[in-house]
């Protein structure tokens, strides 16, 4: 039996301005992946093709272990979905939401679901028309979290959120996922919220995937070295360097590959090493969509 809730080998979809193209997908059960990618970049499509509501031109699709999108009714049994513009009935309360759920999912857990109230700050009396975005985007992942899916897929939940109602989803999120061994794919362009949540991430611009690993070896392999180099003397070729920027005898590599030799193969080559400095998640993502962008122009 596999481990995997997610798996995409070969996957495209060719529309006439857009193509996904090649997509390789690995999500391991209880495991939490950030989807980063520009948007238009295919986060969406791809996404799509998980649930079964696009179907692939190309490529295989398991997820739990389904087949997709043949497959499609069995495995949305066990799949929550929560996007940005989800509808829930204007005119109804968020306790007709729930009972109606309830109804509908024997693994409702209506002791959880009044815990979520609590902890999301909601109240089951007040109407979705009445309610602002913030608490419509909470009230949509409560009713996602509650009966207990075995994959968790969240298509930019946090989009259009101003900064404070930003703040308490994501808040509210962490405490909910620091409970459970929940699997999840989290689909956003705002490298902050991925940052707190993900075991996992990957890159995606263009209709392809550029980068793909978990989230300590992203942060522990991409640096920024600050070399002094002496008149005449050229930077040695350092493995994974996707940027360098050079001012005068001082230069700036960017390297996704950076490890105990990097440093030492720099200063054999004759540079002098100012500073090793880690890199934000955001600055990882940016720099790497740069660097792919410049390759495929080339």
């Amino acid at each position: 039996m596999t481990n995997l809730a997610i798996e995409c080998s070969g996957v495209g979809k060719t529309y006439k301005e857009f193509t996904l193209k090649d997509i390789n997908l690995r999500l391991e059960k209880g495991q939490v992946m950030g989807f980063i990618g520009p948007n238009g970049a295919g986060k969406s499509t791809t996404i799509r093709i998980l649930m079964g509501l696009v179907y692939q031109d190309r490529g295989e699709v398991r997820v739990l272990g389904h087949c997709m999108p043949d497959a499609q009714a069995l495995a949305k049994r066990d799949i929550g979905y929560v996007s940005e513009d989800m509808r829930l009935f204007p005119n109804a309360t968020l306790g007709w939401h729930m009972g109606f759920m309830q109804k509908i999912y024997p693994a409702w857990d209506t002791k959880y679901a009044e815990d979520l109230l609590h902890r999301f700050d909601l109240k089951a009396s007040q109407k979705i028309k009445g309610m602002s975005h913030g608490q419509r985007v909470k009230s949509t992942l409560l009713l996602a979290f509650a009966r207990f899916p075995k994959l968790l897929i969240l298509d930019e939940p946090t989009t259009g959120l101003d900064p404070v109602a930003r703040q308490e989803v994501l808040s509210a999120m962490m405490e909910v996922l620091a409970d459970e061994d929940r699997t999840i794919l989290f689909s956003s362009h705002n490298t902050q919220d991925i940052e707190h949540l993900s075991d996992s991430i990957t890159f995606i611009d263009r209709g392809e995937v550029i980068s793909s690993s978990t989230k300590d070896d992203f942060m522990d392999r991409w640096r920024r070295v600050r070399v002094e180099l002496p008149q005449g003397i050229d930077l040695p070729n350092v493995p994974g360097v996707k940027h360098i920027q050079r001012s005068g005898s001082i230069a700036v590599v960017t390297t996704g590959l950076f490890n105990g030799t990097t440093t030492e193969l720099i200063e054999s080559g004759g540079g002098k090493i100012l500073g090793v400095e880690p890199m934000t998640l955001e600055e990882i993502f940016v720099t790497d969509v740069s660097a792919s962008r410049g390759r495929a122009l080339t």
